[in-house]
Protein backbone atom coordinates (compact mmCIF):
# COMPACT_ATOMS: atom_id res chain seq x y z
CA UNK A 1 0.00 0.00 0.00
CA UNK A 2 1.54 3.66 -1.16
CA UNK A 3 1.50 6.03 2.20
CA UNK A 4 0.51 9.69 1.14
CA UNK A 5 0.71 12.34 3.47
CA UNK A 6 -2.46 13.72 4.31
CA UNK A 7 -0.74 17.39 3.72
CA UNK A 8 0.39 17.32 0.47
CA UNK A 9 -1.86 18.63 -2.13
CA UNK A 10 -3.48 16.92 -5.01
CA UNK A 11 -2.10 19.29 -7.51
CA UNK A 12 1.17 19.17 -5.98
CA UNK A 13 1.15 15.13 -6.57
CA UNK A 14 -0.25 15.38 -9.63
CA UNK A 15 2.47 17.45 -11.45
CA UNK A 16 5.51 16.55 -9.35
CA UNK A 17 7.17 15.37 -12.63
CA UNK A 18 6.34 18.65 -14.51
CA UNK A 19 8.87 21.11 -14.31
CA UNK A 20 7.08 24.17 -14.97
CA UNK A 21 4.16 22.74 -12.28
CA UNK A 22 7.32 22.07 -9.70
CA UNK A 23 8.60 25.56 -10.68
CA UNK A 24 4.91 27.31 -9.58
CA UNK A 25 4.95 25.13 -6.74
CA UNK A 26 8.80 26.07 -4.97
CA UNK A 27 7.66 29.49 -6.21
CA UNK A 28 4.58 29.15 -3.65
CA UNK A 29 6.91 27.38 -1.18
CA UNK A 30 9.22 30.62 -1.11
CA UNK A 31 6.52 33.12 -0.49
CA UNK A 32 4.91 30.74 2.38
CA UNK A 33 8.41 30.45 3.60
CA UNK A 34 8.67 34.74 4.00
CA UNK A 35 5.36 34.63 5.46
CA UNK A 36 6.03 32.45 8.29
CA UNK A 37 9.12 33.82 8.87
CA UNK A 38 7.57 37.41 9.01
CA UNK A 39 4.40 35.45 11.22
CA UNK A 40 7.73 34.52 13.41
CA UNK A 41 8.34 38.29 13.77
CA UNK A 42 5.52 39.29 14.86
CA UNK A 43 5.29 36.16 17.44
CA UNK A 44 8.44 37.24 18.43
CA UNK A 45 7.84 41.38 19.23
CA UNK A 46 4.23 40.43 21.10
CA UNK A 47 6.13 38.57 23.29
CA UNK A 48 8.44 40.85 24.27
CA UNK A 49 5.64 43.27 25.37
CA UNK A 50 3.88 40.76 27.51
CA UNK A 51 7.40 40.32 28.98
CA UNK A 52 7.70 44.26 29.75
CA UNK A 53 4.35 44.42 30.84
CA UNK A 54 5.39 41.43 33.44
CA UNK A 55 8.10 43.80 34.71
CA UNK A 56 6.14 46.65 35.26
CA UNK A 57 5.86 47.64 39.08
CA UNK A 58 3.28 45.99 40.99
CA UNK A 59 1.32 49.71 41.49
CA UNK A 60 0.69 49.87 37.78
CA UNK A 61 -0.61 46.19 37.48
CA UNK A 62 -4.17 45.57 37.70
CA UNK A 63 -4.40 42.25 40.35
CA UNK A 64 -5.45 39.18 39.17
CA UNK A 65 -9.27 38.12 40.42
CA UNK A 66 -9.16 35.41 43.11
CA UNK A 67 -11.04 32.65 41.80
CA UNK A 68 -13.71 31.74 44.13
CA UNK A 69 -13.71 28.12 45.61
CA UNK A 70 -15.34 26.10 43.41
CA UNK A 71 -18.24 23.94 45.42
CA UNK A 72 -17.01 20.96 43.99
CA UNK A 73 -15.48 19.84 48.06
CA UNK A 74 -18.47 20.81 49.77
CA UNK A 75 -20.28 18.22 47.26
CA UNK A 76 -17.09 16.14 47.54
CA UNK A 77 -17.44 13.34 50.66
CA UNK A 78 -15.21 10.47 49.19
CA UNK A 79 -12.34 9.30 51.14
CA UNK A 80 -10.99 7.41 54.33
CA UNK A 81 -13.09 8.94 57.45
CA UNK A 82 -11.30 8.30 60.77
CA UNK A 83 -13.17 9.01 64.74
CA UNK A 84 -10.41 10.26 67.04
CA UNK A 85 -13.18 10.92 69.46
CA UNK A 86 -12.53 9.27 72.96
CA UNK A 87 -15.75 8.37 73.59
CA UNK A 88 -17.42 7.79 70.43
CA UNK A 89 -19.45 11.13 70.96
CA UNK A 90 -21.49 10.56 67.32
CA UNK A 91 -24.33 9.30 70.49
CA UNK A 92 -24.34 10.29 73.58
CA UNK A 93 -26.25 8.36 76.03
CA UNK A 94 -26.69 11.02 78.33
CA UNK A 95 -28.97 12.74 75.77
CA UNK A 96 -31.25 9.97 75.58
CA UNK A 97 -34.75 10.46 75.86
CA UNK A 98 -36.95 8.64 78.14
CA UNK A 99 -37.52 4.96 76.53
CA UNK A 100 -41.06 3.54 75.98
CA UNK A 101 -41.39 0.14 78.10
CA UNK A 102 -41.12 -2.20 75.07
CA UNK A 103 -37.73 0.29 74.67
CA UNK A 104 -37.10 -0.49 78.95
CA UNK A 105 -37.38 -3.97 78.66
CA UNK A 106 -34.96 -4.57 75.74
CA UNK A 107 -32.55 -2.00 77.45
CA UNK A 108 -32.88 -4.19 80.82
CA UNK A 109 -32.17 -7.26 79.06
CA UNK A 110 -29.14 -6.38 77.57
CA UNK A 111 -25.58 -6.53 78.97
CA UNK A 112 -22.94 -4.87 77.64
CA UNK A 113 -19.44 -4.53 77.44
CA UNK A 114 -18.75 -0.94 78.92
CA UNK A 115 -20.25 1.02 81.28
CA UNK A 116 -21.83 0.54 84.88
CA UNK A 117 -24.22 -2.36 83.93
CA UNK A 118 -21.37 -4.34 82.55
CA UNK A 119 -21.01 -7.82 83.67
CA UNK A 120 -17.72 -10.07 83.07
CA UNK A 121 -18.74 -13.10 81.35
CA UNK A 122 -22.45 -12.83 81.00
CA UNK A 123 -22.09 -10.18 78.02
CA UNK A 124 -24.66 -10.20 75.24
CA UNK A 125 -23.73 -7.78 73.08
CA UNK A 126 -25.27 -9.28 69.78
CA UNK A 127 -21.81 -8.34 68.19
CA UNK A 128 -19.98 -10.91 70.40
CA UNK A 129 -22.00 -13.68 67.81
CA UNK A 130 -20.63 -11.72 64.85
CA UNK A 131 -23.93 -9.81 64.44
CA UNK A 132 -23.47 -6.77 61.92
CA UNK A 133 -23.33 -3.50 64.34
CA UNK A 134 -25.14 -2.05 61.50
CA UNK A 135 -26.07 1.38 61.63
CA UNK A 136 -25.90 3.87 63.40
CA UNK A 137 -23.54 1.81 65.76
CA UNK A 138 -20.84 1.59 63.04
CA UNK A 139 -20.77 5.08 62.26
CA UNK A 140 -19.77 5.61 65.71
CA UNK A 141 -17.05 3.12 66.29
CA UNK A 142 -13.06 3.36 66.68
CA UNK A 143 -13.03 2.30 63.05
CA UNK A 144 -12.24 3.55 60.00
CA UNK A 145 -15.04 3.96 56.75
CA UNK A 146 -14.68 5.14 53.03
CA UNK A 147 -17.03 6.28 51.40
CA UNK A 148 -17.04 6.25 47.74
CA UNK A 149 -19.70 8.69 45.73
CA UNK A 150 -20.87 7.61 41.60
CA UNK A 151 -23.76 9.63 40.19
CA UNK A 152 -26.88 8.94 41.49
CA UNK A 153 -25.72 6.47 44.65
CA UNK A 154 -22.59 6.63 47.60
CA UNK A 155 -21.37 3.67 48.77
CA UNK A 156 -19.75 3.76 52.54
CA UNK A 157 -17.11 1.12 53.10
CA UNK A 158 -16.57 0.02 56.85
CA UNK A 159 -13.48 -1.80 58.00
CA UNK A 160 -15.28 -3.43 60.95
CA UNK A 161 -16.81 -6.72 59.57
CA UNK A 162 -16.35 -5.89 55.95
CA UNK A 163 -19.77 -4.24 55.80
CA UNK A 164 -20.98 -2.12 52.48
CA UNK A 165 -23.95 0.15 52.30
CA UNK A 166 -25.89 1.96 49.54
CA UNK A 167 -27.22 5.24 49.79
CA UNK A 168 -29.31 5.85 46.61
CA UNK A 169 -28.99 9.79 45.75
CA UNK A 170 -31.18 9.75 42.15
CA UNK A 171 -34.19 11.33 43.83
CA UNK A 172 -35.97 8.22 44.58
CA UNK A 173 -38.31 7.90 47.53
CA UNK A 174 -38.35 5.62 50.77
CA UNK A 175 -40.23 2.28 49.65
CA UNK A 176 -43.22 2.19 51.40
CA UNK A 177 -42.91 -1.00 53.54
CA UNK A 178 -39.45 -2.59 52.60
CA UNK A 179 -38.57 -5.64 54.42
CA UNK A 180 -36.26 -5.20 57.43
CA UNK A 181 -32.82 -5.87 57.27
CA UNK A 182 -29.74 -5.35 59.45
CA UNK A 183 -28.49 -1.76 57.28
CA UNK A 184 -32.21 -0.79 56.17
CA UNK A 185 -33.01 1.39 52.94
CA UNK A 186 -31.30 4.80 52.80
CA UNK A 187 -31.31 7.85 50.45
CA UNK A 188 -30.47 10.91 50.44
CA UNK A 189 -29.96 14.40 48.81
CA UNK A 190 -27.81 17.58 49.42
CA UNK A 191 -29.40 20.23 51.23
CA UNK A 192 -27.27 22.85 50.09
CA UNK A 193 -23.53 21.97 51.61
CA UNK A 194 -25.15 18.91 53.62
CA UNK A 195 -25.99 15.56 52.59
CA UNK A 196 -28.73 14.28 54.66
CA UNK A 197 -29.54 10.73 54.50
CA UNK A 198 -32.76 8.93 55.28
CA UNK A 199 -32.81 5.46 56.45
CA UNK A 200 -35.85 3.23 56.83
CA UNK A 201 -36.56 -0.61 57.00
CA UNK A 202 -34.22 -1.80 59.47
CA UNK A 203 -34.59 -4.76 61.79
CA UNK A 204 -34.63 -4.88 65.54
CA UNK A 205 -31.41 -7.10 66.37
CA UNK A 206 -28.01 -4.88 66.72
CA UNK A 207 -27.94 -1.95 69.62
CA UNK A 208 -27.24 1.42 68.83
CA UNK A 209 -24.42 1.85 70.85
CA UNK A 210 -22.46 -0.12 73.04
CA UNK A 211 -24.90 0.41 76.13
CA UNK A 212 -27.41 -2.02 75.34
CA UNK A 213 -29.97 1.23 73.72
CA UNK A 214 -32.19 -0.71 71.49
CA UNK A 215 -33.75 0.18 68.07
CA UNK A 216 -37.00 -1.30 66.95
CA UNK A 217 -38.28 -1.58 63.31
CA UNK A 218 -40.01 1.55 62.94
CA UNK A 219 -36.66 3.04 63.48
CA UNK A 220 -36.01 6.21 60.97
CA UNK A 221 -32.67 7.56 61.18
CA UNK A 222 -31.03 10.44 59.92
CA UNK A 223 -27.79 11.35 59.46
CA UNK A 224 -27.01 14.83 58.49
CA UNK A 225 -23.10 14.98 56.62
CA UNK A 226 -21.21 18.37 55.75
CA UNK A 227 -17.76 18.22 55.10
CA UNK A 228 -15.90 21.60 57.08
CA UNK A 229 -12.54 21.43 54.90
CA UNK A 230 -10.76 19.27 53.00
CA UNK A 231 -9.29 17.30 56.27
CA UNK A 232 -12.34 17.02 58.62
CA UNK A 233 -16.18 15.59 57.73
CA UNK A 234 -19.26 16.51 60.10
CA UNK A 235 -21.53 13.99 61.08
CA UNK A 236 -24.94 14.78 63.03
CA UNK A 237 -27.13 11.50 63.56
CA UNK A 238 -30.89 11.81 64.71
CA UNK A 239 -33.13 9.16 65.32
CA UNK A 240 -36.91 8.93 65.59
CA UNK A 241 -37.95 5.10 67.03
CA UNK A 242 -41.84 6.06 68.63
CA UNK A 243 -41.35 2.10 69.61
CA UNK A 244 -38.48 2.37 71.68
CA UNK A 245 -37.85 6.17 72.56
CA UNK A 246 -41.13 8.76 73.42
CA UNK A 247 -39.40 11.39 71.44
CA UNK A 248 -36.55 11.65 68.59
CA UNK A 249 -33.26 11.49 70.02
CA UNK A 250 -30.85 14.18 68.83
CA UNK A 251 -27.23 13.79 68.85
CA UNK A 252 -24.32 16.56 68.74
CA UNK A 253 -22.42 16.41 64.96
CA UNK A 254 -19.25 14.65 65.47
CA UNK A 255 -16.29 15.03 63.88
CA UNK A 256 -13.51 12.81 61.57
CA UNK A 257 -10.55 13.33 60.13
CA UNK A 258 -9.68 12.26 56.44
CA UNK A 259 -6.78 9.82 56.15
CA UNK A 260 -5.57 9.42 52.26
CA UNK A 261 -2.86 7.47 53.11
CA UNK A 262 -5.08 4.67 54.41
CA UNK A 263 -7.00 1.72 52.81
CA UNK A 264 -9.65 -0.40 54.49
CA UNK A 265 -8.02 -3.20 56.12
CA UNK A 266 -9.26 -6.21 55.99
CA UNK A 267 -11.57 -7.45 59.20
CA UNK A 268 -13.82 -10.22 59.67
CA UNK A 269 -15.52 -11.67 62.41
CA UNK A 270 -14.83 -15.75 63.17
CA UNK A 271 -17.16 -16.62 65.91
CA UNK A 272 -14.06 -19.49 66.81
CA UNK A 273 -11.61 -16.45 67.43
CA UNK A 274 -14.08 -14.48 69.14
CA UNK A 275 -14.61 -16.97 71.67
CA UNK A 276 -11.06 -17.85 71.97
CA UNK A 277 -10.94 -13.87 72.72
CA UNK A 278 -13.29 -13.95 75.11
CA UNK A 279 -11.60 -16.93 77.23
CA UNK A 280 -8.78 -15.84 77.32
CA UNK A 281 -7.95 -12.10 77.57
CA UNK A 282 -12.02 -10.36 77.52
CA UNK A 283 -13.69 -11.80 80.79
CA UNK A 284 -10.82 -12.35 82.96
CA UNK A 285 -10.15 -8.33 82.20
CA UNK A 286 -13.49 -7.79 83.68
CA UNK A 287 -12.91 -9.92 86.71
CA UNK A 288 -11.74 -7.34 90.06
CA UNK A 289 -8.72 -8.57 91.21
CA UNK A 290 -9.25 -11.19 94.33
CA UNK A 291 -7.96 -9.54 97.72
CA UNK A 292 -4.80 -9.84 98.78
Amino acid sequence: MNFRPAFLPKQFLNCRFDESCALRWKGRGARLGRSLAFLALVLAFTSTLFAQANNEPAATQVPAATPALAPVLSHDLSGVWMPYSVHMDGIDEKLRPPLTPWGQARFDAAVPLVGPRAIAGKENNPALQCEPEAVPKSLVLPNPFEIVQIPGRMFMFFEQYHLWRTIWADGRALPKDPDPTFLGYSVGKWEGDTFVVETTGMNDKPWVDSYGNPRSEQMRLTERYRRLDRDTLEMQIIMDDPKAYTKPWVNPPQRFKLEPGWEIAEFFCVVDEENSYGDAVRKPAGVAPAPK
